[in-house]
């Protein structure tokens, strides 16, 4: 301990000082203790390709006070960190990287060159993230670190695979699944974004064959006609009753396709026809199984169209649509074009518009799977904080369809799958078999695709701590306590953990979801790259400190909703920071080094038990309030009590006691100074905890780091809600006189008498306490009266609960002094009287100034007299005072 804190907080000077002596001391580790209760929060890895936004520092902000609050709960608190090997993201940067350096594909370079790059890129890149999580404090058991392709994290995604398969959940199918022409990947459902785009309604006739009949149908992608394989109409729809089971001639292709009758047609909705396009479309997909229609497939990978776009074959969709419309409106098949506004698909990582594209891909059935995670929230297993989020859980739930989840990338994890070159068997290992379990032959491949990341990130509550292998931090920290996540990755990623917490464990992956929204700008715009909008947590923390970004997050936050980013309040932050150093430098001026303060003899006056008991009430509320998640509710309590309470209070009653001569009365004020400084520390050091380290530092009887010290508990024998009643009726008697006093201009040196018009009650309480007022109010003295009698007639007055205070005016004002300001004030307002008058008695003015600008000038001339009249009453009265 040394006396005293620096001048000026400069949080530059201490934080990564500090956080390396909690990396050297090895505070952040969680070592199992069957003697403690576990507290785990798995955090949601980022991805290797990112770097630190201000929804990570919202995210790993919120995990981190929950963390160091349980901690010195005396939980076993493990925070396990780890990153995401992102695999679309990651391998388009090495794609990228590649062809800048070299102007090769990674076709050219080979599939095992590629990884060795992705590797060296993970190297090189992979690290950044987790040094920028550091710089925000975050209190993770480092040592625990993982890697969604570490050896641990593969060893599982290959074990879940392989019992899935053998299950009979997992299986490999020729489905339409989402495709990106861009990355050149499936996606799954999750991974697309839909988003309102204005489009068109294009109304095609379709011949009915030997017939001069035709049936209109409207669609919005009249590229994909090429490869309809029917028309569909409802089989109670009176208007085509007698086509069903005719042929229609496909225009332009000349191709013959019949009608059919399906329920899924919607009578009521366009032309009530519908074209099937089983290759292109999911809906059109099912009714083609319905009635064992063919699938003809007319794109490529890139979404160039393909051989079975005859004339069209090589164009891209766009140009092919434009080409195919011009030709429709020629040849008289085109009947209108009729503007519409749809939802259009695209992909979650490059916003290329989504092709649904027919492909053999691997598949995990998912009712199955879904059904126990459904009945987990419902029966109360699994918690949503705040609870409206169940319906966005349980509606992807229950729709939910079957999960495509191979990619169509290098960069992953390997599909642990295996086909025989002879006999086309298929065999799903953990290794790679020495020969084929069916014919023999040792002529096996691998399986090219990789997984979807979100398959590695579903095992993450339980692959991080070991499994499959039965390990000690598995029995002890699984099922973890609570995951913190934004809303925007329920189905991506919450759903996943849960159903497969369920399936390999047997239990929940956690027990709470605590839902935080999204960080937006100052306008309430989501921040990104093309809006320009983004705030880097890195320039802010460097600018104002860890601790001020951190608050501002945490006093920002409700449960579920989002929150806006101004920078005024990470200033106020700071300045909050800094009011708590100046007042902690204040105390620790002004107390004995050579005093044991725990073992004083207190006699403790009524403010020592005001703040004592405030702070008891505090310590329970926060409590509560980190028990229910609501953080920014914590949070603000705190800043209101250190600020308003303590500071601006409590250190300001104690004064005259740490200046007085009375020994056994200041060293009273010191010790309650302390302890609730103490204690204020350890509730702000969750939410700020650089700070709270360094002033603890500098405390009397500080042991160790304040990471380690015990929370503060409720004491019974600290509970004075008396005095804290009677503190509240001196403290509004002081506002109220500071208020009289500044509504006269009155300096704070000038003394003035008191007079208090009290009940019995209050009376006896403002008796007791005079001296509150003499010190705080700038009373000359205070007169306690119990009738309103000889009070003088010039007093200023106001009211409290249980009584009147009266401050004669004789007593505040210098009538001389008073008299000289209120004639500087008229001749200034004459002057801009003169001024105003002379602009509006302005004939040309008048006529050519803008009607909005000679209103200004009117309204400026109706305050200025207003003024004018008043301070000519006001000086009527103070010469009435000099007679």
């Amino acid at each position: 301990m040394t006396k005293e804190l620096a001048t000026k907080y400069n949080p530059k000077e201490f934080e990564e000082k500090i956080y390396n002596e909690w990396m050297e001391k090895g505070y952040f580790r969680a070592e199992i203790d069957y003697d403690k209760e576990p507290f785990t929060i798995v955090l949601p890895p980022p991805n290797i390709t990112g770097q630190l936004h201000m929804g990570h520092a919202l995210d790993q902000t919120l995990q981190d006070i929950l963390t160091r609050w349980k901690r010195m709960q005396g939980y076993c608190a493990l925070w396990l960190p780890g990153t995401d090997h992102a695999s679309i993201a990651t391998e388009v940067k090495v794609v990228e990287k590649i062809y800048k350096e070299e102007g090769k594909t990674k076709e050219e370079i080979g599939r095992e060159e590629f990884l060795k790059r992705a590797w060296a890129w993970k190297e090189e890149y992979g690290n950044r993230i987790v040094e920028q999580m550091k710089k925000l404090g975050n209190s993770c058991d480092w040592s625990r670190e993982r890697f969604t392709m570490d050896e641990g994290c593969n060893k599982a995604v290959t074990e879940v695979f392989v019992r899935l398969y053998e299950k009979g959940l997992i299986y490999r199918g020729n489905r339409l699944i989402n495709w990106c022409p861009d990355c050149k990947t499936s996606l799954s459902d999750a991974e697309v974004e839909h988003e309102e785009k204005q489009g068109f309604f294009w109304h095609i006739k379709y011949p009915v064959k030997d017939s001069d009949e035709y049936v209109e149908i409207a669609t919005t992608r009249p590229e994909t006609m090429l490869g309809d394989t029917a028309v569909a109409v409802h089989p109670e729809d009176e208007r085509y009753k007698h086509l069903i089971g005719k042929t229609l001639i496909l225009p332009i292709v000349n191709r013959e396709i019949p009608v059919i009758a399906d329920e899924y047609v919607e009578m009521d909705f366009g032309t009530g026809a519908v074209k099937i396009t089983p290759a292109h479309d999911p809906n059109d997909f099912e009714v083609g199984l319905r009635h064992n229609l063919p699938q003809i497939n007319v794109m490529n990978e890139d979404a160039t169209m393909n051989e079975n776009a005859g004339k069209y074959a090589g164009m891209d969709r766009y140009e092919c649509r434009k080409a195919l419309v011009k030709d429709l409106e020629e040849q008289g098949y085109l009947v209108k074009k009729k503007e519409h506004v749809h939802n259009v698909g695209t992909c979650y990582r490059c916003n290329t518009v989504v092709e649904p594209r027919l492909s053999d891909q691997w598949f995990v059935k998912m009712e199955e799977l879904a059904k126990p995670a459904i009945e987990a929230v419902k029966k109360g297993d699994l918690k949503f904080i705040p609870d409206r989020f169940v319906k966005i859980y349980l509606h992807w739930l229950e729709n939910i369809k079957d999960w495509c989840i191979s990619r169509q990338l290098w960069w992953g994890h390997r599909i642990p799958a295996y086909y025989c070159d002879e006999c086309g068997e298929i065999i799903v290992s953990r290794q790679k078999p020495e020969k084929c379990t069916k014919c023999g032959s040792k002529k096996l491949r691998q399986d090219e695709d990789v997984l979807d990341t979100w398959f590695s990130s579903a095992l993450w509550p339980f692959s991080t701590l070991g499994w499959p292998d039965e390990t000690e931090e598995l029995k002890y920290f699984y099922p973890t306590t609570v995951l913190v996540t934004g809303y925007d990755i329920i189905f991506f990623w919450v759903v996943r953990m849960v159903f497969s917490g369920l399936e390999q464990m047997n239990k929940v992956p956690f027990k709470h979801v605590f839902v935080h929204g999204l960080v937006r700008d100052s306008q309430g715009r989501k921040m990104s790259k093309s809006l320009g909008n983004g705030v880097d947590p890195l320039e802010i923390i460097d600018k104002y400190g860890a601790d001020a970004l951190r608050f501002m997050l945490a006093t920002g936050n409700t449960p579920g909703n989002d929150m806006r980013f101004y920078m005024e309040r990470v200033e106020a932050c700071r300045n909050f920071a800094n009011k708590l150093w100046n007042a902690s430098r204040f105390v620790l001026m002004n107390l004995d080094e050579s005093k044991d303060f725990e073992k004083i003899d207190r006699d403790l006056t009524l403010s020592d038990k005001w703040i004592l008991s405030r702070l008891n009430t505090i310590i329970n509320e926060i409590t509560t309030n980190l028990d229910k998640y609501e953080l920014g509710i914590a949070a603000q309590k705190l800043y209101d009590f250190i600020w308003d309470e303590y500071c601006d209070w409590y250190i300001e009653l104690v004064k005259p006691r740490l200046y007085g001569e009375d020994v056994k009365s200041k060293e009273t004020a010191q010790s309650v100074l302390l302890e609730v400084l103490q204690n204020i520390l350890k509730l702000l050091h969750p939410f700020m905890p650089f700070i709270t380290e360094e002033i603890w530092h500098h405390l009397p009887n500080s042991k160790g780091s304040i990471m380690v010290s015990k929370w503060p508990k409720y004491k019974e024998e600290y509970n004075k809600p008396l005095e804290e009643e009677k503190m509240e009726l001196i403290m509004q008697s002081i506002k109220s006189i500071r208020n009289i006093r500044a509504q006269m201009n009155v300096a704070p040196s000038k003394k003035a008498k008191v007079i208090v018009v009290a009940d019995e009650k209050v009376y006896k309480i403002v008796e007791e306490n005079k001296s509150y007022l003499i010190s705080l109010a700038s009373a000359s003295e205070v007169i306690l009266k119990r009738e309103k009698s000889d009070i003088p007639e010039d007093s200023a007055s106001a009211v409290v609960n249980g009584a009147e205070i009266f401050i004669p005016l004789d007593e505040l004002v210098d009538f001389e002094k008073e008299l000289e300001r209120l004639e500087k004030e008229k001749a200034k307002l004459e002057k801009e009287l003169e001024r105003v008058n002379k602009k509006l008695s302005n004939e040309g003015f008048i006529s050519k100034a803008p009607e909005k600008l000679v209103e200004e000038e009117r309204q400026k001339k109706a305050k200025y007299q207003e003024m004018y009249d008043k301070v000519l009453e006001r000086i009527e009265y103070t010469k009435s005072k000099l007679k």
